[in-house]
């Protein structure tokens, strides 16, 4: 075997072995194979597809390139939950907490923005201190003592996965289902947990905009997860427009923060109790998603979940003052406000160019080594089926560097359509499979 004979038969669509693939795997962590050639596997394999087998086999050379944690001494039901990327897509920073505060523990892997999406890791990191790089000793000791843990992927936790993750990003192989599914369930299925909730993203700010296609993935999470002895939930939720109303590292976490408090944003109040409801059926606290709900609510409504949250963030070395102080609004120095041309109803929020807008101000990469400037977003001021005067505020955009508003102004004025009549309105949970 050598990677050059692997790529060209991944690339002329003929089916990998196990051996042929970890052989690939293996290599690229030694260094024998090369970035350039990996990337050309990625490129073959996001063109040609995977079969079931090649999947299966992909998710276990991965997850095999390091430990599986053995959590059975906690005394708890072990449930974790992961979104495939969307845009404003910010409910594990809520969701983490809230589960943990109802007694399931939740060992959270999680990843860094992808594309156009954001990641929950560089949503963490723009709290002062806040470490995500922690040993796995350290992974199970703050999970024992503060019922969750959001780290990302140590050098001991599916490296492989680590290693390709990153390199996925900036060679426009994110959008595929055997990519997806094995970086997936790599780390979740290393991190430990008994049960898995999938938020699948559907719509133009997803990874996967095609409904069929996330649907496939929807069931290919489920199946991989049965493989392996695990149980799961997969909420299929809409991806059109972004969710919530503030797109960003910090902005984010602030809104989370005002959610936590008793601010009412629908949309990701609404998801965020659903997915809450899923963890807690699984983990054996309800006896359905909507029993589990309520819990939730209950939880939320007396500020549990914000507490759970600042332990959390004191355990794993974040600066709980610069949380506690999230009503004085942190902003970019920079800043400019995007109005409406005309009257009407907005029919339109394209969630991948809001996404792409938020890069170009700074909240993403471009490249791999590229600085994120934590405190650039956008706030929205509106959202679709909303009526708007022309004039109106639609959204504000924030930036440390003034020259990234331009494209982003550029980027968003395409991003936003106005009709006379006021558009259908378009479901959240499109469907939830068992």
């Amino acid at each position: 075997m050598n990677p050059v004979e692997i790529i060209k038969q991944k690339r002329n669509g003929i089916p990998l072995g196990r051996e042929q693939i970890k052989y690939f795997i293996e290599g690229y962590l030694k260094g024998s194979v090369t970035d350039y050639q990996m990337s050309a596997f990625l490129m073959a394999v996001y063109f040609r597809n995977m079969n079931e087998d090649e999947t299966f086999f992909l998710t276990e050379i991965m997850l095999e390139s390091g430990l599986t944690l053995d959590l059975s001494h906690i005394d708890k039901p072990k449930v974790d939950k992961h979104s495939t990327g969307g845009v404003g897509d910010k409910t594990s920073i809520i969701l983490a907490p809230l589960a943990a505060s109802c007694g399931i523990a939740v060992p959270m892997i999680s990843g860094r923005g992808l594309g156009h999406t954001g990641g929950t890791l560089d949503k963490l990191e723009s709290i002062p201190g806040f470490n995500v790089n922690y040993p796995v000793k350290d992974f199970k000791r703050i999970l024992e003592k503060a019922g969750l843990v959001m780290l990302g992927q140590t050098s001991e936790l599916a490296p492989a996965d680590k290693r390709i993750y990153a390199l996925r990003d900036v060679t426009a192989t994110v959008e595929c289902i055997p990519l997806i599914t094995s970086s997936i369930m790599s780390k979740k299925l290393a991190e430990g947990a008994d049960a898995f909730v999938f938020d699948v993203k559907i719509g133009i700010g997803s990874n996967l905009p095609d409904k069929d296609e996330s649907l496939q993935l929807a069931k290919k999470l489920i199946s991989v997860s049965k493989k392996f002895g695990k149980k799961a939930v997969a909420v299929l939720t809409d991806m059109e427009q972004p969710l919530g109303m503030k797109i960003g590292n910090w902005l984010e976490i602030e809104e989370c923060i005002e959610v936590m408090n008793g601010k009412m944003v629908p949309d990701l109040f609404k998801l965020n109790n659903v997915l809450a409801g899923a963890m807690l059926y699984l983990g054996g606290a309800a006896g359905s998603i909507e029993e589990g709900e309520k819990v939730a609510l209950h939880k939320l409504s007396d500020k549990s979940a914000y507490k759970k949250f600042l332990e959390m963030v004191e355990i794993q070395n974040g600066d709980v003052n610069y949380v506690k102080d999230w009503a004085n609004l942190k902003r970019a120095e920079f800043s400019k406000q995007i109005t409406a041309e005309e009257n009407g109803f907005i029919s339109e929020m394209n969630a991948s160019d809001f996404g792409y807008a938020a890069i170009e101000l700074g909240c993403g990469r471009k490249k791999t080594d590229d600085k994120i400037d934590y405190l650039a977003g956008i706030i929205l001021h509106k959202k679709t089926g909303n009526e708007i005067k022309k004039g109106d505020v639609i959204c504000e955009i924030f930036s440390g560097k003034e020259e990234r508003l331009g494209p982003s102004e550029k980027r968003l004025k395409g991003a936003v359509k106005i009709s006379e009549k006021k558009p259908a309105a378009i479901p959240l949970i499109i469907d939830i499979l068992y």
